[in-house]
């Protein structure tokens, strides 16, 4: 074989050896985009398990002159978590909780739904993870009527399930005290109580 020969065969065989290293190039690619699917997944999967705090908070559609409104209620957990009430006309009242950590209020939940109007403001009140409300509605509350419905909740934990408890054709609840610990809440009305334990939660509704 003369030398233009050889020469020839071995431009051509660093051709296909380019072509062979281009391919397998190309074909990392879809590797790293399995990894990075991956690691999507897994920042979801993690999202999911902490909750969706990636909401803004949320406020009464119920009108007040004044400030701030009654319809509208918000306290401060020890670790810095945040839970926040609002009533909705013909909705009923919902919770949102605050992550400090991803800076932003989970999606608005519904805690107890009724068409009928809100009476007096919400209540609000935590102690050592447990977190305690009450609010009331009635039929004609808006018009000074006294409510039909009162409902007293809890939530502890993560404060993503509420344990709740209605009371009918009662004035409402005036007080709430969280015992130290959060293992008990007691709402009271002159000599009328309702208590919610960890332990049983409330009393069956009669």
């Amino acid at each position: 074989m003369n030398r233009t020969g050889a020469r020839a065969l071995a431009v051509g065989a660093a051709a296909v050896l380019g072509l062979v290293a281009g391919c397998g190039q190309s074909a990392g690619t879809p590797r790293d985009d399995v990894r990075g699917d991956a690691r999507g997944a897994a920042h979801q999967a993690s999202r999911a398990a902490t909750g969706d705090h990636s909401h803004p908070l949320r406020r009464s559609d119920i009108p007040w002159s004044g400030s701030p409104s009654p319809f509208n209620a918000q306290v401060v957990l020890a670790d810095g978590r945040r839970v926040a009430m609002h009533y909705l006309r013909g909705k009923g009242l919902f919770a949102q909780d605050y992550s400090p950590h991803a800076k932003g209020w989970s999606k608005p939940a519904l805690v107890y739904g009724t068409k009928t109007d809100a009476c007096q403001g919400i209540t609000l009140k935590a102690k050592d993870g447990t977190v305690a409300a009450f609010g009331d509605f009635g039929l004609y509350c808006a018009d000074g009527e006294p409510p039909t419905e009162s409902v007293a909740a809890v939530a502890v934990g993560p404060l993503t399930t509420w344990d709740k408890h209605v009371k009918k054709d009662f004035d409402g609840w005036e007080k709430t005290v969280v015992a130290p610990g959060g293992k008990k809440v007691t709402f009271s009305r002159g000599s009328d109580t309702l208590r919610w334990t960890k332990a049983a939660g409330f009393p069956a509704a009669r």
